[in-house]
């Protein structure tokens, strides 16, 4: 673990003393509401067009205790980002969904309409913090060791710590010939739902895993006090006794206690509005309008005078 974040610290300090153009960088993980639902055939040309003005990287996914991984390319932000998407380090698959990242870009353009905007996405769907939640999905618990084998310490952890730094190797995100500068500048996280669909006691240990969990994402982008958006997690039968999370009460709880006794985070709660194609996943157009939603929360927290002053 302490290699990774060695190497990635190194790879930050080189790439924002090199020269040319700057890119605010923001971080876009989580489970499978982060990874992205949406229907590509519906998506307007406009937005389409717009996106191209934005680079992101997408790590590949892998489960727990399997070599790391994180391959990605830095190419121009398109629709295909979401479920399926799969890259080999070389070339980029994309699939027929997207998710919040292709708003998250054109609004975070619109935002900062002087810079340049630097996505780095590595969700999983299913995925939990903790380990007993884990199932065949995974886990982002920082401390991990599960069984026997060579890989039984790498977890989603280490394939988020690996696509970061591999996304930082590449010294010329955009082709142009001349070396890049990426300023970390944002991370948006949203996931709960696998933490709040087993053992009671797992849900209640679910703000103590957050901190752990972003205080090493910060550490990854080497920024202490980087700025934190937390889409709440959401429940589609939300106040009605079938609930699909089980113990999902608890960890909107321990989300909102987090964002509140953290100074540069923030909670987004518009979520609880938007519509589903399915049990646990939203719909087409609240994809599209969580990229927005996100936006709005960061622009709160990143001009909010307060943070200006601790930041």
């Amino acid at each position: 673990m302490s290699f990774y974040k060695f190497c990635i610290t190194t790879l930050l300090i080189i790439s924002i003393n090199s020269f040319a153009k700057e890119y605010k960088l923001f971080y876009l993980g989580g489970q499978a509401n982060s990874e992205g639902f949406g229907d590509v055939t519906i998506l307007s040309p406009e937005l389409i067009e717009k996106a191209k003005s934005v680079r992101i990287f997408h790590g590949n996914t892998s489960p727990d205790k399997v070599p790391v991984d994180g391959k990605g390319v830095w190419s121009k932000l398109k629709p295909g980002h979401g479920k399926n998407f799969v890259s080999d380090g070389k070339t980029n698959t994309y699939s027929d969904m997207f998710g919040c990242e292709l708003t998250l870009g054109t609004e975070l353009k619109k935002l900062f309409p002087n810079d340049h905007i630097a996505i780095i996405k590595y969700a999983r769907g299913g995925t939990s913090i903790d380990e007993q939640a884990a199932r065949k999905f995974g886990c982002w618990q920082v401390e991990f060791s599960s069984g026997d084998g060579e890989f039984k310490t790498i977890n989603q952890y280490d394939h988020f710590a690996q696509t970061v730094k591999n996304a930082l190797s590449v010294k010329d995100i955009d082709g142009d010939g001349e070396e890049d500068k990426l300023i970390p500048t944002a991370i948006f996280w949203l996931q709960g739902e696998s933490d709040a669909s087993v053992k009671e006691e797992v849900a209640h240990k679910y703000k103590a895993h957050l901190k752990t969990l972003m205080t090493k994402m910060r550490e990854a982008f080497n920024s202490p006090k980087l700025p934190i958006v937390v889409a709440q997690m959401t429940d589609r039968r939300l106040g009605q006794e079938n609930r699909v999370w089980k113990h999902g009460a608890i960890v909107r709880r321990h989300q909102k206690e987090f964002c509140e006794q953290d100074a540069n985070a923030i909670l987004l709660t518009e979520n609880d509005n938007y519509t589903y194609s399915g049990r646990a996943h939203y719909d087409t157009e609240a994809f599209i309008r969580l990229g927005k939603d996100f936006v709005e929360s960061v622009k709160e927290l990143l001009f909010n005078q307060d943070f200006l002053n601790k930041y």
